[in-house]
């Protein structure tokens, strides 16, 4: 199996890295998470000057082409910078969603508009004690002639702050945790009856705690046929599951990189700490780890864009999240206790590289999750 990225991959991969490089330090990090918005609308627009916005969509609907090889590429680097930007929020989870549901006109403006970078989508999905499962919904969306009344509550909505609108996933039939009578409806952020609480994460981006009270939307809103989303908001949860594990993979390796550069300049009993053979060993198993997450990445990504069956490219994402989680869990504290008391500063970014990849392991379902939801398919 050839791992190896082709040249169209490499070329995103160097234009991405030449946009941290330049223009994406840690300084400037910072000063984004501290600012009014969270993420930097004048970068997000950059985002879709040079096409990134695209990568997650087909090219049918204008699109870079939808490749899952491609958003690992770009996700790695991201994680490497620890990105703020809404891109995994927006593209990737709520486009996908749009992008399997969606048709018609529709489709192409919703679409349209995520690549132009005019429009920002978050999708409202998970609830609390749902544990992962997309298909415990308690809110509830009821037909009013033209009209249909949403009410509920949404938590960790990702990037709910700078959204213009919610993909709202909501049962039109059955109980709590049936998988059919499921749908998602397009709601204005600012809606009347949409009450939205602001956070930040450990990790620096923000999340929201949304409330929808008997907030009134016309039918044409619901996305997808009534109450059959369920199949297409797994693909699109297990897609950004699979963005994640790329993200934490870059992020380990920053990790990963920063710790054996500290060994060769720390200092003890007038030694460098990289010349002790217990510190080498423990980089080494660092450096394994990171390699073994790399491979079971990329293999996930390849087999999404394959023709398997949906159970195969889920067990194949359920082992990718599982495999990268265990090795956050050895990379991660490894790297702190390796820079000592100066990896747990706010002005180093160990430390918050740690949060990132804390934040990630948990994000999408954690390690037990997935291994045990491997398993099961």
């Amino acid at each position: 199996m050839d791992f190896s990225y082709t040249e169209e991959q490499q070329m995103l991969q160097e234009s991405v890295l030449k946009f941290v490089q330049n223009q994406y330090d840690f300084a400037t990090r910072n000063k984004i998470i501290a600012s009014d918005d969270g993420y930097s609308k004048e970068y997000w627009s950059l985002f879709a000057e040079l096409g990134w916005l695209t990568v997650p969509f087909d090219e049918a609907d204008g699109g870079f082409g939808g490749c899952a090889v491609d958003m690992v590429v770009m996700m790695e680097e991201f994680g490497k910078a620890m990105l703020v930007e809404p891109f995994a929020g927006t593209a990737i989870l709520a486009g996908r969603l749009i992008s399997e549901l969606a048709e018609g006109d529709a489709r192409a403006a919703l679409i349209g508009q995520i690549m132009e970078g005019g429009m920002q989508v978050s999708l409202a999905y998970a609830e609390a004690g749902s544990r992962f499962n997309a298909a415990s919904v308690r809110t509830t969306a009821k037909v009013d002639g033209d009209n249909v009344i949403i009410s509920g509550t949404k938590v960790a909505v990702l990037s709910g702050s700078g959204t213009d609108n919610l993909l709202v996933v909501a049962r039109e039939s059955g109980e709590d945790t049936d998988r059919s009578g499921i749908s998602v409806f397009l709601v204005d952020a600012n809606a009347d009856g949409v009450t939205m609480h602001t956070y930040a994460n450990v990790d620096g981006k923000s999340a929201s705690e949304i409330r929808l009270s008997s907030v009134t939307v016309p039918s044409s809103a619901r996305i997808g046929v009534v109450g059959g989303a369920i199949e297409a908001l797994e693909s699109a949860i297990d897609r950004a599951t699979l963005a994640s594990a790329a993200e934490a993979l870059g992020a380990m390796e920053s990790l990963l990189k920063k710790t054996v550069e500290y060994s060769k300049t720390r200092k003890q009993f007038g030694t460098a700490i990289g010349t002790f053979q217990a510190l080498q060993h423990r980089m080494a198993d660092m450096f394994i780890e990171c390699q073994l997450a790399r491979s079971i990445v990329v293999m996930a990504a390849m087999k999404m864009d394959s023709d398997e069956s949906a159970s195969e490219k889920a067990k194949a994402v359920s082992a990718a999240k599982s495999r990268v989680g265990k090795a956050i869990n050895k990379v991660g504290p490894e790297a702190v206790q390796i820079h000592g008391g100066i990896g747990t500063t706010e002005e180093l970014d160990v430390g918050h590289l740690f949060k990132c990849v804390t934040a990630l392991e948990m994000q999408y379902g954690n390690t037990d999750y997935h291994t045990a939801r491997f398993f099961s398919l």
